[in-house]
């Protein structure tokens, strides 16, 4: 059903960009592209249970720009990862996935470390999301970290867990912190952690708008992943995205870990002003496809082309007011968590918690 829902409306844009065909109110903006550097979880066969670290080039000026950091950070976590004796073999999504002594410590500190080997400041022009895929720990009433220390976790003991990230590294977006059956979870997190950090729901919403309204209506998460075969046609995804933009969650434009060479989903998260998306590390063919179409689509746009950076607050998608900014003097660690000097920014709070607060 999708590919020919997706079929349908390439061809109802007829000669026109397909960006400006599903435009809405002819609003334009360019994703921040979110890199997955360091795969674990089912997307790789390592001791790192947390699924996906990823990097995003809020500072850039243009997407161009952000596309050119991502490269260099990448290229520079192959050095430091060469340097530290650690293997250089990729995931599924083409983020290097070696074993690691501190599987959820080391990952944040190794992209700092590329960060600052590229000339780049983490916490002003680089932020990192983390997907954790929490589903795939949940054991009954427990969260079990399998692969690494096979320790059980509670729902409180994750959400300390995460809130110790935030305050030693710059951490942006916490995609599936929770499993999506923790519903009262969810609701703690957000209450906590909500005016903080970007909470983004993927099996939690399903990027079904039903399911997202209940959802709000419930105070759970901030932000929505929007993955096309979930709901399975182009007008759903659209339904699910206005659903979210009216309740001003964050919206994330998200590719598969298998995937294929169709960008569709380009021209989608420049059509709807989404401000982000997730399409994978920028190597491979069915990766790239995404980054080359997004280059395409600002060419096209010339000087209107806007790239979302840190504005993208406004149509709904979260910057934290207090990222934390590395020193350039600061080395980065294999294990220890290096406190980090704040760095105020300019943000909107979106979730109904924070509103609440």
């Amino acid at each position: 059903m999708l590919a020919v829902s997706i079929a349908v409306t390439r061809a109802m844009a007829l000669e026109g960009a397909l960006f400006e065909y599903l435009a809405v109110d002819g609003e334009v903006r360019l994703p921040v592209p979110m890199f997955n550097l360091l795969n674990g979880g089912a997307h790789a066969g390592n001791n790192v249970d947390i699924q996906e670290f990823m990097i995003a080039p809020i500072g850039a000026p243009c997407f161009s720009e952000a596309l050119r950091m991502g490269v260099e950070v990448y290229r520079a976590l192959r050095s430091v990862l060469k340097l530290g004796g650690l293997a250089t073999s990729i995931g599924d999504e083409g983020g290097f996935a070696p074993d690691l002594a501190a599987a959820h410590t080391q990952p944040l500190d190794l992209l700092l470390a590329a960060i600052e080997k590229a000339g780049l400041n983490a916490g002003r022009d680089i932020v990192i999301g983390v997907d954790v895929a929490a589903g795939e720990l949940l054991d009954g009433s427990s969260y079990v970290f399998r692969k690494s220390m096979r320790r059980r976790r509670t729902t409180e003991q994750m959400i300390q867990f995460y809130a110790s990230w935030l305050k030693h590294y710059p951490v942006w977006s916490i995609e599936d912190g929770l499993a999506e059956s923790d519903t009262e979870g969810w609701r703690t997190l957000t209450c906590e952690l909500g005016n903080r950090v970007q909470l983004v729901g993927d099996d939690l919403f399903v990027t079904n708008a039903a399911i997202l309204r209940a959802g709000i209506a419930d105070g759970l998460a901030n932000a929505m992943l929007v993955k096309l075969n979930q709901v399975g046609t182009v007008s759903e995804t659209m339904e699910a995205i206005a659903e979210a933009n009216r309740s001003r969650y964050g919206v994330v434009i998200s590719h598969r870990s298998g995937e294929t060479d169709c960008d569709f989903i380009a021209d989608l998260a420049v059509a709807t002003s989404a401000g982000q998306i997730k399409a994978g590390a920028p190597v491979r063919g069915e990766r790239v496809a995404k980054y080359n179409r997004l280059l395409r689509i600002e060419e096209a746009l010339g000087p209107k082309a806007r790239y979302a950076g840190q504005e993208f607050a406004e149509r709904g998608s979260f910057l934290r007011q207090d990222i934390p900014q590395r020193q350039k003097n600061d080395s980065a660690s294999s294990g220890d968590i290096v406190p980090l000097v704040p760095q105020r920014a300019r943000t909107i709070n979106l979730s109904r918690a924070a509103e609440r607060s």
